[in-house]
């Protein structure tokens, strides 16, 4: 049986489409069915049913993978360790949200890039959660970090820490708005505030208000810009009340830039994620940065 026919099928029942095993393989569909139609006849027993979106194994389907994908993930480990002589040849790829990789990740991992041997080259791309799990299940990253957990057999998360969710504003501004007096009021003194935000849905607002008030937000956003940092930056400067994460706002708390507007007994929280393409933490540098991320993020918590 050919090992060629076997990736193909093998990163099929992974992706559970053709097109998302194609972009994997750097192959076009047509090749893809073609080597499954090819597979299949030497087999003897169809390997998938076709659906509306994707397909889906059938038992004989099954079996094969379980019984292959072992012995091509070995494959792939041998020829990785071969390619180790080398450092130069190791890249790691990593994707994630801007503010969290680059205040978070990166420093981490910049530990990991030394000249000892066990060292490997590091690029980084930013984007959204939806932007990263697709470049990481076509291949384009090795390691994603995201908020939102992937679905599927192709991907395999690991819940990597918690973000605590603050709002905050500049002293002046808390002083207009009585921020003693929200436990009373709640979020009814700040209908008419002004808020900073990263995007015109306000999504960390929307989802402070529902954790903490029950309520939706009413209050107008006045800045919008696509970054956390930049958020900060503009609540600092009086632009208007923010909800952040601690980790990113702790300085400026500590400094008194800004204040916290309420401490409620039960924070909002959000939970990244760290992925892979499942399989590939046979790959050594791989699972080294894997490794690195998960020690380094019990003291984010």
């Amino acid at each position: 049986m050919d090992l060629a026919l076997l990736r193909t099928f093998v990163t099929v029942h992974r992706a559970g489409s053709f097109t998302r095993a194609a972009a994997l393989l750097g192959l076009s569909q047509p090749a893809v069915t073609s080597q499954i139609r090819t597979l299949e006849r030497q087999v003897g027993r169809p390997l998938f049913l076709r659906q509306a979106r994707g397909v889906t194994p059938t038992t004989i389907g099954d079996e094969l993978a379980h019984k292959a994908a072992p012995h091509l993930d070995a494959l792939v480990k041998i020829a990785e360790s071969g390619l180790e002589e080398d450092s130069s040849l190791r890249t790691l790829h990593l994707a994630g949200p801007p503010e969290f990789t680059a205040e978070r990740a990166l420093p981490a991992l910049t530990e990991l890039t030394g000249e000892d041997g066990q060292g490997f080259a590091l690029r980084a791309s930013f984007g959204t959660a939806d932007e990263v799990l697709e470049g990481l299940a076509a291949g384009h990253h090795d390691l994603a970090i995201s908020t939102v957990r992937p679905r599927g057999a192709l991907l395999t998360a690991t819940a990597l820490c918690d973000e605590e969710h603050v709002l905050v504003a500049a002293p002046h501004r808390a002083e207009q708005i009585g921020a003693g007096s929200l436990r009373r009021t709640g979020p009814a003194a700040l209908e008419r505030v002004p808020v900073v935000e990263v995007h015109e849905s306000l999504p960390f607002v929307a989802r402070y208000w529902a954790s903490v008030f029950g309520s939706r937000p009413v209050c107008p956003g006045t800045v919008i810009v696509p970054d956390l940092r930049a958020v900060l930056a503009c609540a600092t400067a009086g632009a208007g009340l923010a909800v952040l994460p601690r980790y990113l706002v702790a300085g400026a708390l500590e400094r008194g830039e800004v204040v916290a507007l309420q401490e409620p007994a039960v924070p909002p929280l959000r939970t990244y994620f760290l992925a892979v393409r499942t399989g590939t933490l046979a790959m050594p540098h791989i699972a080294r940065a894997h490794e690195w991320l998960e020690r380094a993020a019990a003291d984010w918590c």
